[in-house]
């Protein structure tokens, strides 16, 4: 028989070859066929699910009940005030819950599946739970690539919203292990597929009903692309201040210690992540290769914030290629919380 891995809150792991009964349990099984229909029953009745996508692990619920939302707000302790990234099988399910501009249409076609968030003009018609949107105009939309997250969006008939499966405010999970440390005892059951293969949150790019466009959150692709329309024209993109999707809250992706950046030694007190020449109690990659950081950044910073160190400091990332996203990443971390 098959073992389960199920954790309850405050407690060691518990091995088992049989199901426990609880309120309080999280049961974690391989993300094969027979844990993906596991997975899809809970969320055809209204659970909770982590589930691994290239980026991060996220915390799945259906998106057309408000009901099922509410819990991932609750689970997470996530401010109603910030919206959620609906996960649809492909552009044709998309179009059920969002206006697609030209240039949308250009990226939809070009970047998807793939680790692209895209904010458009949301569907009146659009049958989903008013708090996917936290109350605005718009909605997040994104196909990801991981095939357990494209096989579970084919076995369900509803888009699923999914944030990071992390309690608010903290570091993002890139494996099951992740998602257990904050989540354990809160949600119904994770998909374990191993490690993610990009390591921070996807690029979140708004594309307006003019075509303009503006990038909320930099993410794993390369920002370079974005600075050219379809038509091969610049196009800037429009500043706005409100929050239109997530990360963008100053204070983020939170360790529960101070964060020092562009640190090239430790200090005593200190554990240092280290890049490049910058050698630390972790690296982010001795080679300095910012695509090997991005997929370390979050295990470096659980590591960090598991240590005995009281603060925690960081050596510099450059500001480029999936750097941005890095660096993004970091400052949010080192922010004071408010």
């Amino acid at each position: 028989m098959r073992k389960l891995r199920l954790h309850l809150a405050g407690r060691a792991p518990v091995y088992s070859a049989h199901a426990m009964s609880g309120k309080n349990v999280t049961e974690v099984v391989l993300a094969d066929a027979a844990g993906i229909a596991k997975a899809a029953r809970i969320l055809e009745s209204g659970g909770l699910v982590a589930v691994p996508t290239e980026t991060v692990y996220g915390l799945a619920a259906r998106a057309d009940s408000a009901a099922a939302v509410a819990k991932i707000y609750a689970a997470k302790g996530r401010p109603d005030f910030n919206p959620l990234i609906v996960h649809v099988r492909d552009r044709q399910q998309a179009k059920r819950y969002a206006q697609f501009p030209y240039y949308a249409h250009h990226l939809a076609g070009t970047q998807w599946p793939g680790p692209l968030t895209l904010v458009l003009p949301r569907r009146e018609d659009a049958a989903l739970a008013e708090a996917v949107t936290a109350g605005l105009s718009t909605i997040a939309l994104r196909v990801p690539a991981h095939p357990v997250m494209q096989a579970l969006l084919a076995a369900v008939d509803f888009p699923l919203a999914a944030p990071s499966a992390n309690r608010s405010g903290f570091i993002s999970p890139t494996t099951a292990d992740h998602v257990l440390a904050s989540l354990a005892g809160r949600i119904d059951l994770v998909l374990d597929a191993g490690p993610t293969s990009e390591g921070v949150e996807s690029t979140i790019l708004a594309v307006r009903e003019d075509d303009s466009w503006e990038e909320l959150r930099p993410g794993p692709l390369d920002p370079q692309w974005l600075n050219l329309d379809y038509k091969g024209q610049d196009r800037p993109g429009e500043a706005r201040h409100k929050i239109e999707a997530p990360g963008q809250l100053a204070s983020h992706y939170a360790p529960g210690k101070p964060v020092r950046l562009n640190a090239s030694k430790a200090e005593p007190d200190e554990f240092l992540i280290g890049f490049g020449n910058v050698q630390g109690d972790v690296t982010l990659s001795a080679s300095g290769d910012v695509n090997e950081a991005a997929t370390r950044l979050y295990a470096c910073l659980h590591e960090a914030a598991r240590a005995a160190h009281p603060r925690i400091a960081v050596a510099p990332v450059p500001e480029k290629g999936v750097g941005r996203a890095i660096n993004d990443r970091l400052r949010r971390a080192a922010a004071p919380r408010g």
